[in-house]
């Protein structure tokens, strides 16, 4: 009998655990779509899908410098 009671609190305790995981898979660890979405752009940059991010500022700023100085000297 001894036994037997030894069994059913392993078994008890065995299934708490079984209730306890399935709680977890069903459970979001992310408790704003902030954070979901925060964790997913660091996800992708750690796997390299962005790329390098090319700074185009400069660029516009020399091409309309460019293309100002060229339509003043046209003027004159």
């Amino acid at each position: 009998m001894l036994t037997a009671h030894r069994d059913s609190k392993s078994d008890l305790s065995a299934l708490e655990a079984a209730v306890e995981s399935a709680r977890a898979g069903f459970a979001c660890m992310f408790s704003t779509s902030d954070e979901y979405e925060g964790a997913l752009i660091a996800a992708r940059r750690a796997e390299g899908r962005y790329g390098s991010q090319r700074d185009w500022q400069p660029l516009l700023l020399g091409g309309s410098a460019v293309v100002l100085l060229g339509a003043i000297l046209a003027m004159i």
